[in-house]
């Protein structure tokens, strides 16, 4: 776990704020944030600037040094708004990511929020995955650079989710007919995706809206693959509204076939659940794959 913030030793992460952004800096006040269940939130201030830090335990570096190129990343399709990830590090036991610290009071407009989504979806890649391997949540995320979408499906996220999860004590029906499922796994990707960029977790907790009503996207998964990926996701946990997806789909339409793969995508994230959490999550994953090995028939 994260040192306090009270008994963090500031120096080096003042140092990497300085050298990064070329301007002195010194913590004066700092705070917690709310966030996730996995790192700390530190809201860290000069009085004349604030810095968004993410904190957790020394050997989970990597972990940040990916959700900071994964900004970059996203950034860098000029799309939707990101906040700057500024620097990462290390010290007394803790790592650290400082990022922009993008106030969220605005109204939600979430029409511009699927009409920006669709442009960053433009952004693509000549193959599904990306240069690093990240995190979902806690969860390792493997990303090696595949052809084949439904390959990379099978392999880097549903296989390697199932195989967590046998490590982690859920086997008998959820493995065999995970099983089947993986080897039917063509039969339910009814068109050819392209590689988009992806922001990977875009749930509702993972979007805001700054001072000027402009949505805003952060906590990222980044890899390159179907779009609708990243549209499943927002669906997963209460949905995004309707004039959201309304601006979306006006942008590109949805193949026909989406409510089955918004299912199968969604499956992903039920089994990281199941092995972050345990719990209930095995009982809805079981009953994910149970509807979709019906639609194979």
């Amino acid at each position: 776990p994260a040192e306090n913030e009270a008994l963090m030793e500031w120096q080096p992460l003042e140092a990497a704020v300085e050298t990064a952004t070329g301007q002195p800096f010194r913590v004066r006040d700092s705070r917690s944030m709310g966030g996730g269940c996995i790192n700390r939130a530190i809201l860290v201030s000069d009085v004349s600037r604030s810095f968004f830090v993410k904190l957790n335990a020394a050997s989970l570096l990597p972990m940040f040094e990916a959700e900071a190129a994964g900004l970059d990343e996203l950034r860098s399709a000029d799309a939707i708004r990101v906040p700057d990830a500024v620097c990462t590090g290390a010290s007394d036991g803790n790592a650290w990511l400082v990022m922009e610290y993008i106030p969220m009071r605005g109204p939600a407009d979430a029409r511009l929020a699927g009409e920006q989504l669709a442009l960053m979806h433009r952004k693509q890649a000549d193959a599904f995955g990306w240069r690093l391997d990240n995190t979902i949540g806690s969860t390792p995320q493997p990303n090696d650079w595949m052809e084949e979408w439904g390959a990379f499906l099978r392999e880097q996220r549903l296989g390697f989710q199932l195989e967590l999860a046998a490590r982690n004590g859920y086997g008998g029906r959820l493995q065999s007919e995970g099983e089947k499922l993986l080897a039917s796994l063509d039969q339910l990707i009814d068109h050819a995706p392209v590689p988009s960029l992806l922001h990977g977790d875009l749930w509702g907790g993972n979007i805001g809206y700054d001072d000027g009503g402009n949505p805003v996207i952060f906590d990222p998964a980044v890899y390159y693959g179907d779009r609708e990926a990243d549209l499943a996701m927002t669906e997963l946990f209460g949905g995004f509204g309707r004039a959201f997806y309304d601006a979306y789909t006006d942008a590109g339409p949805l193949d026909r076939g989406y409510a089955v793969s918004k299912t199968l995508y969604n499956l992903y994230h039920i089994l990281n659940h199941l092995n972050l959490f345990g719990g209930g999550y095995a009982g809805q994953a079981q009953g994910m794959i149970d509807r979709l090995l019906a639609e194979i028939g």
